[in-house]
């Protein structure tokens, strides 16, 4: 498919897109940036799509993806920020010294974890933040479960050596 025959029915698959998301997300905000998210992917891709087929399937699919992902990164920031409180919570007020490690503890694997693959990210926060088994990540992402585990194990090595020398500085 060429670019301008993209444009051409770009409007269509956009009103499509969106509906998809408007049905996943209560957000009318949520759902357009899922849209906007979901347009960039065909538009970078349009000129590998075969003509002849389901450009509006292919579409809807690549909506629905989109809808996920956006989702487990609102729920990973959750996450994130829930975790955050906690240990707040947790150092007493009287404590300034202790409540500046805990944020810099949380600060500095923040940054280790986006040093990660999207995809080891992805699955390491699903064991870690999540909690899910190597048989519920594989299911959800369709990577066999010695993937799964072989992944994961990388990721937390290299998160392990990443913090490892972060401390010794």
């Amino acid at each position: 498919m060429t670019r301008s025959e993209f444009e051409h029915i770009a409007q269509q698959l956009r009103a499509q897109m969106l509906k998809v998301a408007q049905d996943f997300f209560d957000s009318k905000d949520d759902a357009e940036d899922v849209t906007q998210d979901a347009m960039i992917q065909l538009w970078r891709y349009c000129e590998q799509i075969d003509g002849s087929r389901n450009v509006q399937g292919l579409a809807v699919r690549v909506a629905k993806n989109c809808c996920v992902s956006h989702y487990r990164r609102q729920r990973q920031e959750t996450n994130y920020k829930s975790q955050t409180s906690k240990l707040k919570t947790q150092i007493s007020e009287d404590s300034p010294q202790d409540l500046l490690e805990a944020e810099d503890a949380q600060r500095m694997m923040t940054e280790v974890m986006a040093r990660l693959k999207p995809r080891e990210r992805e699955l390491f926060e699903m064991r870690r933040l999540d909690g899910l088994s190597t048989k519920q990540i594989s299911e959800q992402t369709g990577i066999s479960p010695r993937s799964v585990t072989a992944m994961v194990s990388e990721a937390r090595t290299k998160v392990f050596l990443e913090l490892k020398k972060r401390m010794k500085q």
